[in-house]
């Protein structure tokens, strides 16, 4: 992996944290309950307890043997990180719940995997690799702009596509007074009124592939992801879920726990 895209983790807790402890919202992260942010919001919401007590702000610490629970059920110690890879279908929203009741990708998972949370999204209608993780310490990381990791795409759109809309994706367009960086982008074929691309790009922002199609007037009709930085979709059947393993994930990010 080059040096721009080197990941490194939080360092082991010192002795004097280790007496304090670790804030609660960061140790539900960790157990893969929910992001921090998610954490702090159930925190508010009054749904997290320690020792009985209700717990009011995300500066509660937690330490060994205390017990925390999330409406009313255990929260055990964290694991050691895990990280899969699956292959989400279209019709599944990355979600935990939906409030339109759709079907969700943590409905339809494999049985026998721990509580997992997702590494992004992808949207309803889109399509491919989804990694997913029990520790939102690193979902949140591998997130990150700064990784550099670049997310590659197969596309297929309406309409032929121009060298002139190639150059202007890879240009970085401003679409709805929103900038999207440059976009990688390559015809792969052209069948009747459809065309597929290859598309790569490292920020990743909510829908930003769709929009900036639409913006080029070549709405997206199919879109899957292939691969997530080092993590590639590869042959994994669709609706599979296939564990990475704790030696190569420690190598692509390094500093992980082992």
């Amino acid at each position: 992996m080059p040096p721009s895209t080197a990941l490194f983790w939080p360092p082991a807790m010192s002795e004097e944290n280790a007496e304090r402890g670790e804030r609660i919202a960061k140790f539900l992260s960790r157990a893969g309950v929910a992001s921090r942010r998610d954490a702090e919001v159930m925190i508010e919401a009054g749904r997290v307890r320690m020792n009985n007590a209700a717990v009011s702000h995300p500066a509660v610490f937690v330490k060994k043997g205390d017990m925390v629970l999330v409406d009313g059920k255990p929260v055990g110690e964290p694991e050691r990180t895990r990280l899969f890879r699956y292959h989400k279908p279209e019709g599944l929203v990355t979600t935990h719940k939906d409030p339109e009741g759709r079907p969700t990708v943590f409905e339809k998972l494999p049985p026998g995997l721990p509580r997992l949370i997702s590494v992004g999204r992808l949207d309803l209608t889109s399509e491919g690799l989804l990694l997913l993780t029990n520790d939102g310490a690193l979902s949140r990381q591998l997130e990150l702009p700064a990784t550099g990791w670049l997310r590659r795409y197969r596309v297929r759109v309406h309409g032929g596509v121009s060298q002139d809309k190639i150059k202007r994706l890879a240009d970085g367009l401003v679409v709805e007074r929103v900038k999207y960086g440059p976009i990688e982008a390559a015809i792969d074929s052209v069948q009747r009124s459809n065309t597929w691309l290859s598309m790569s790009l490292r920020e990743g922002k909510n829908r930003e592939i769709r929009r900036v199609m639409e913006a080029l007037e070549l709405p997206v009709t199919r879109l899957i992801r292939v691969a997530y930085g080092p993590f590639q979709l590869g042959t994994l059947p669709r609706g599979a879920a296939e564990e990475v393993n704790g030696k190569i994930l420690r190598e692509q990010v390094p500093g992980l726990a082992k």
